[in-house]
């Protein structure tokens, strides 16, 4: 119990005047409880907020940091099984290394895709599989 409150059940016995000349006595004591109150409240609230704040960097962090990760592996999967079908299937390693690994890396790591990304990526494989292809018998 405040010391306010204690004063004031030690004046309950009192008549009107002497409870009404004590309860302002003790209203500048419970405007400044009050605004002590209100003010921790404030700075917990706010404290609160930081704290959720800085989780949310860390999870996009997080996120940033393995799309990064697996742009590198998706970057060098492609490259490697670019280099390994070389000998084998010419048109299937420029697919693996052209301009579908630098679209797909754009789309990991910078996490965007814009359509002459794409249209370069069609325009790859039908110049690749056309290539791929033998020629008709004469």
């Amino acid at each position: 119990m405040s010391a306010a409150m204690h004063v004031a059940m030690q004046w309950k016995d009192l008549d009107a005047a002497h409870l009404a000349a004590a309860m302002a006595a003790m209203e500048p004591t419970l405007k400044r409880e009050h605004r002590e109150r209100v003010m921790r409240l404030d700075m917990m609230r706010e404290s609160e907020e930081r704290a959720y704040a800085e989780r949310q960097q860390k999870r996009a962090h997080l996120r940033y940091i393995t799309e990064l990760i697996v742009g590198a592996l998706v970057a060098l999967a492609m490259l490697t099984a670019g280099v390994l079908v070389a000998s084998h299937a010419w048109w299937l390693s420029t697919l693996l290394c052209g301009p579908s690994l630098l679209a797909l890396v754009k789309i990991f790591v910078l996490r965007r895709s814009d359509a002459a990304d794409m249209a370069a990526v069609g325009a790859a494989a039908r110049t690749s599989t056309n290539a791929g292809t033998p020629p008709p018998p004469v």
